[in-house]
C-alpha cells in the first residue's frame, strides 16, 4: 500500500518505479524507449515536467513536477504513464523475454488486472529544499556507475546525467526542465 502521496502542499517529487520482482526488463534500447517516449508524450500533452531521470535494468528514478503545479493532474498523469508503460512493457516481455517473465506478471495477487508490470508503489518523496534535491539528483545520476554499469555517470544513455553534468550539455532522450531555487 502506498504510504507516500502527491499533495497540493508540494511541487517537486522524487519517484521510483520498480519492475515486479525486480526483473531486469529495462536492458534493451527498445524497452527503455517505451519509457522515454511516454515521458515525452506526457511532457508535451499532460504538463509533466521531468527534471532528472535514470532508467536502470530493474527500475527507474525520476524527479518530476507538474507545469502548473497541479497535484491532481500530476497524480493522474503519473498513473496514466504507469498504466501505459506497464501494458507496453508487459507486451514487450511477452514477445521478447523468457516465458517465465510473463508468468510472473500474470501471477501477482492483484485482482483488478490480468497482469502487473510495475510494483504497486511509486514512492513519491517530496523535495522541499535545494540540498535534498541535489542529494537525489546526485544519487540517481550516479546510480549506473555505482552499480558497475559504466565508469562515468555521464556515459549512461538513459539518464539525464550527460545533459546536466557536461558542458556543453550531452544528448538526452527525454525533454528536461530545470528547477530554480
Amino acid at each position: 500500500m502506498e504510504t507516500y502521496r502527491i499533495h497540493s502542499d508540494a511541487a517537486l517529487y522524487y519517484l521510483t518505479f520498480s519492475v515486479v520482482h525486480w526483473l531486469p526488463v529495462l536492458i534493451a534500447e527498445e524497452s527503455c524507449l517505451i519509457i522515454t517516449e511516454s515521458l515525452n508524450f506526457c511532457h508535451e500533452n499532460k504538463g509533466l515536467r521531468i527534471n532528472a531521470f535514470v532508467i536502470m535494468p530493474t527500475h527507474l528514478h525520476l524527479i518530476v513536477f507538474d507545469a502548473d503545479f497541479d497535484a491532481q493532474r500530476l497524480t493522474r498523469t503519473l498513473a496514466d504513464m504507469r498504466k501505459y508503460t506497464g501494458r507496453r512493457l508487459a507486451d514487450y516481455c511477452e514477445q521478447r523475454m523468457p516465458a517465465v517473465f510473463n508468468q510472473i506478471f500474470q501471477g501477482t495477487e492483484r485482482t483488478d488486472r490480468e497482469r502487473q508490470f510495475w510494483q504497486q508503489s511509486r514512492h513519491p518523496v517530496t523535495i522541499a529544499t535545494e540540498s535534498f534535491w541535489q542529494t537525489k539528483v546526485n544519487y540517481l545520476h550516479d546510480n549506473p556507475r555505482r552499480k558497475g554499469l559504466v565508469r562515468e555517470a555521464t556515459h549512461w544513455r538513459f539518464s539525464s546525467a550527460a545533459y546536466w553534468l557536461l558542458d556543453p550539455p550531452g544528448e538526452t532522450d527525454v525533454a528536461l526542465t530545470g528547477v530554480m531555487w
